[in-house]
């Protein structure tokens, strides 16, 4: 069966503003672990709108912050920044501060043993691309011409690669044929291997040299596909970034993924997807389900396990830290640095 997967890079419009979101959160987090942020960012064309419900004892500079965001992801561009940021709704408050879900939803998490992240082969390399242009345009010297803007995508049939797409941001006046063929040589044959047979689209409107907020709009959690699983298994429609994890659309997914993880790591299923939903102010979710590929029902073992109460959900995974800006680019999930990807013995 053929699948195809997109990731995109730090310097995409939409995730400029990931980052620049839990840059924020991060921020708060660290002077008030008890911070509640949901912070979105929106930026197009010279301007950027930083807005959201904040309840914190400590104080951040959400502009600076931005600016510095901004310029490490490799932009040198002026931009003019505006904030509209209040506290949190007292009608949500009252829910959440007695350990409920800080709204309603629907969240996934899912697990298959085809790769050594557990997460499906062409979400692995689409990644993998993504980041490696970050990684080409900081460190070879043969890419100095590379700008931070870019999107990849890959197409598989089974494990056979069938098409690889890769548009990244460029200086002017650099041909597209260096392009195709040093992106080709040093990017997509290190991740994929063999090219012979592949499609390869690169640059395929043969110009890519306006990006960003010069060239397009970004707005927090508009990339919600590249962020989980690439649009494989259903999504709850609930973003991630910029929101503490008393918010379980982060939270809950990040619970729901590690418990998948786990079930298939311990050899209870080839692949797993875990479901569960809440009920804004209620502790306990509303349907919590567990499913292996092969229709079997783990429900049970899921509910043994793992303990998706929000507040238990930030216990165990060590969710009041600042470990956010990271999850902001190149994907949630198949990353051992973050602690919903630990395999633990259950």
């Amino acid at each position: 069966m053929m699948k195809t997967v997109e990731s995109v890079t730090e310097g995409h419009p939409d995730k400029v503003c990931d980052q620049i979101a839990d840059a924020i959160l991060d921020a708060y987090l660290v002077r008030d672990p008890l911070s509640r942020v949901a912070v979105e960012v929106f930026g197009s064309h010279g301007a950027v709108m930083i807005g959201g419900e904040v309840t914190s004892d400590a104080e951040v500079d959400p502009v600076q912050i931005a600016q510095s965001v901004y310029k490490e992801i490799g932009y040198g561009e002026d931009i003019e920044f505006f904030t509209n940021i209040e506290a949190q709704s007292p009608d949500i408050a009252c829910g959440v501060d007695t350990g409920g879900a800080g709204d309603q939803g629907i969240m996934y998490g899912y697990a298959t043993a085809e790769t050594p992240e557990f997460i499906p082969l062409p979400m692995v390399m689409a990644h993998r691309l993504a980041w490696g242009l970050s990684n080409l345009r900081r460190h070879h010297p043969e890419f100095k011409w590379l700008r931070p803007d870019g999107k990849t995508q890959v197409t598989v049939d089974g494990n056979r690669v069938m098409t690889v797409v890769v548009s990244t941001q460029h200086q002017e006046g650099v041909g597209i044929e260096q392009i195709r063929s040093l992106i080709k040589e040093h990017l997509i044959a290190p991740v994929i291997g063999s090219t012979d047979g592949v499609d390869l689209w690169i640059n395929p409107t043969g110009q890519f040299v306006r990006g960003g907020f010069d060239a397009d709009t970004g707005l927090t959690g508009r990339k919600i596909m590249v962020d989980t699983y690439g649009g494989m298994i259903p999504h709850g429609g609930g973003a991630f970034s910029g929101k503490d994890a008393t918010k379980v659309d982060r939270s809950a997914a990040y619970m729901a993924r590690f418990a998948a993880k786990n079930i298939v790591a311990n050899g209870l299923a080839r692949n797993c997807l875990v479901t569960v939903a809440y009920a804004i102010g209620r502790e306990e979710p509303v349907m919590l389900t567990a499913k292996s590929g092969d229709g079997q029902d783990l429900s049970a073992y899921l509910k043994e396990h793992f303990d998706f109460r929000p507040r238990s959900i930030i216990e165990r995974l060590g969710l009041r830290r600042p470990i956010f800006r990271p999850t902001a680019a190149y994907g949630h999930f198949g990353r051992d640095e973050f602690p919903w990807e630990h395999i633990a013995l259950v």
